[in-house]
């Protein structure tokens, strides 16, 4: 397969439509298999016997290691191609969840889970599909077009926990993980949409007289030392944080509430199911309002409705009322956070410097995934989670508001 693209101009590139089906389908797949994992996390612990705690550790490592990924998954796209990138990407994603069922230690999970799927997630996950959809999208488009890719992912939680559900029923909970694995190999014809790299944009620019792209090593120095990237990927810790926590600890939230089991399974796909909404919302309101006035937005959202969730009865209707709530603002930070770093920094290395960002999301995952555990063992609940969590989101709404969305004053360098 060619993994080049050709630089005389957008009549070459793919159409709209066919390059948001392969970006928003891809990330559905892998995000949507990554965040169903949860479901499995109450039989594990059954099969294993390794306790709540262990695997959590495997998951929240799967967290951080997805992040880790995220800026080498994203240099590499942009140097050497899209394509290859993903293909890696979506068959690790595939052996790491196929393989899980047969891992009876902590190491084989942090191993399935954290290193294989979640790796794998990352090369074919947002940093990638964003570096993708910012080169190959006229820029009057890329708002909605971030929001539509990043709906593909909530619209994946959605149709994969019921989906997961439902197989499980049928034909037991390991077989039912390795039948997602296979499912994820649905995504692999997107990376012959997806081809190319960021080259023909730097050749484009420096062939009209602009200034040249800068360097690996001088885009991550650059954007290191611009305090309003600082500010951004802070905020972005606490979503990752806020995400892990619902997406790996959710069900076992209803379940410690004394709700049937498969409300946790209902909950996840309402979260994904608003989820769609709130990316689509979020993706036509970049393009109208400062981005960072929505992401204090989005994360004061989040402070105040688990504040309300805290204080309210713990029955169906409260969980996915409240499920609906968290859906709307949970990936949303996604289109203004992408749509930022490109902002400053231009789409030549977006990718990679996205993917620093999701480095810190996945930081504030890891916290998010591991210290559910660890304090639901040592306190026999989950409310000083939530009490953390308000708190960091109220700090994520406040660090946002010195953001200035402008490039800073050397992003290029001269030829």
């Amino acid at each position: 397969m060619s993994d080049s693209t050709s630089a005389t101009g957008a009549a070459r590139l793919p159409a709209l439509w066919l390059v948001l089906l392969a970006a928003a389908g891809t990330f559905a797949l892998t995000m949507g298999v990554r965040q169903t994992m949860g479901l499995y996390l109450p039989s594990l612990n059954t099969a294993t016997h390794l306790g709540l705690g262990s695997i959590s550790l495997a998951f929240a490592f799967g967290q951080l290691w997805w992040g880790l990924t995220q800026p080498f998954a994203g240099a590499l796209a942009d140097r050497v191609g899209t394509a290859r990138t993903v293909l890696l990407g979506v068959v690790l994603v595939a052996i790491g969840t196929f393989i899980t069922p047969y891992m009876t230690s902590t190491l084989g999970l942090i191993l399935a889970v954290g290193v294989l799927a979640a790796g794998g997630a990352g090369m074919a996950g947002p940093s990638v599909m964003m570096g993708a959809t910012m080169r190959l999208v006229p820029p009057a488009r890329r708002g909605l077009a971030t929001g539509v890719v990043n709906a593909g992912g909530s619209f994946g939680q959605f149709a994969l926990a019921p989906v997961a559900i439902g197989l499980t029923a049928a034909v037991g909970w390991a077989a039912s993980m390795q039948w997602l694995g296979v499912l994820v190999l649905l995504a692999l014809p997107a990376a012959w949409v997806l081809r190319g790299n960021s080259r023909a944009l730097v050749a484009q620019q420096a062939a009209a007289g602009g200034p040249r792209a800068l360097t690996v090593r001088e885009a991550i120095g650059q954007a290191l030392a611009t305090p309003s990237y600082r500010y951004l990927a802070a905020g972005f810790l606490v979503c990752g944080f806020h995400v892990a926590f619902l997406a790996t600890h959710l069900p076992s939230v209803v379940a410690a509430c004394g709700l049937p089991p498969a409300v946790g399974g209902w909950s996840l796909a309402v979260i994904g199911l608003f989820n769609i909404v709130g990316s689509l919302a979020m993706g036509w309101a970049v393009g109208r309002w400062r981005m960072k006035s929505l992401l204090s937005l989005v994360y004061a959202t989040r402070a105040v409705a688990v504040l309300a969730f805290l204080l309210a009865p713990k029955t169906v209707v409260v969980m996915l009322v409240f499920a609906a709530v968290m859906g709307v603002s949970f990936l949303s930070t996604v289109p203004p956070t992408a749509g930022l770093v490109a902002k400053m920094f231009g789409p030549a290395n977006m990718a990679m410097l996205f993917g620093l960002v999701m480095l810190s999301h996945q930081i504030g995952g890891f916290l998010g995934a591991w210290m559910g555990g660890w304090v639901f063992e040592r306190t026999g609940s989950y409310d000083l989670m939530w009490w953390i969590d308000i708190a960091l989101a109220a700090g994520a709404a406040l660090v946002n508001l010195p953001i200035r969305e402008s490039p800073p004053t050397r992003a290029m360098a001269p030829a």
